[in-house]
């Protein structure tokens, strides 16, 4: 059977009006969104793609840092788009949605300096996973950025236990290669070099990870004996 063209947020389309409370109390939120924010540094002038941005909480943490940067939330799901676009809305904030699946990102080849994604990657199966890193690695400039906050491999036999809960409302098939730690070798797998485990956080649903990868630069053009050609 085909997978959905997107997954509503908690799995159920009923939930979505939920979702913010839920992520809030099962997954350390302000923690993990602080250290992602850090991690991606976001500066003005800066284009920045949030893939699966659900109800728009870190795009527009994204924006309120980096004023002048361009930030894009993508989602499949009109629903928490309506969210999102209401909260920036509300702060005052002009950010671009999309509502668009992450496996054929409607956007030119090296458009962003950055990429983020934050409890994403654990709704799509092995394959999808694949082809939405694939897309990412496309649209990202040379030398740009992935940021990933995600479930990642359980620190403890409780984490492990604790993730059943996820497993249990997001279905085993899609969160295998989470709980397995897999992710890192998806993203050097699309192409990415630097791919690492930056942070790693006990929540009470489990051990949830953030992730930091590159697209490589250009290559530098070489003469066939090796030297450097300058740029002219």
């Amino acid at each position: 059977m085909a997978e959905p063209t997107y997954i509503p947020a908690l799995s159920y389309a009923f939930l979505t009006r939920w979702y913010d409370v839920v992520v809030r109390w099962t997954t350390r939120e302000t923690v993990f969104r602080h250290a992602l924010l850090s991690q991606v540094a976001p500066k003005d002038g800066h284009r920045i793609l949030d893939v699966g941005c659900g109800t728009g909480s870190f795009a527009v943490q994204l924006k309120l840092a980096a004023p002048g940067a361009e930030v894009t939330g993508l989602d499949g799901d009109a629903a928490v788009l309506t969210i999102a676009r209401d909260k920036a809305r509300r702060a005052g904030l002009d950010l671009a949605w999309v509502q668009f699946s992450a496996l054929n990102l409607p956007f030119p080849d090296a458009r962003f300096h950055a990429v983020v994604s934050s409890l994403f990657f654990h709704h799509l199966s092995l394959e999808n996973k694949g082809r939405a890193l694939a897309e990412i690695w496309r649209i990202l400039e040379p030398g740009g950025e992935l940021h990933i906050a995600d479930w990642g491999r359980p620190r403890n036999p409780l984490m492990r236990a604790a993730f059943l809960s996820v497993q249990l409302l997001d279905g085993f098939n899609t969160t295998r290669d989470n709980v397995a730690g897999r992710l890192p070798e998806l993203i050097a797998q699309a192409g990415f070099v630097g791919t690492e485990e930056t942070k790693r956080l006990a929540t009470p649903c489990g051990s949830l990870s953030l992730y930091r990868a590159y697209k490589p630069p250009r290559a530098t053009p070489q003469r066939p004996d090796g030297d450097v050609l300058s740029a002219r």
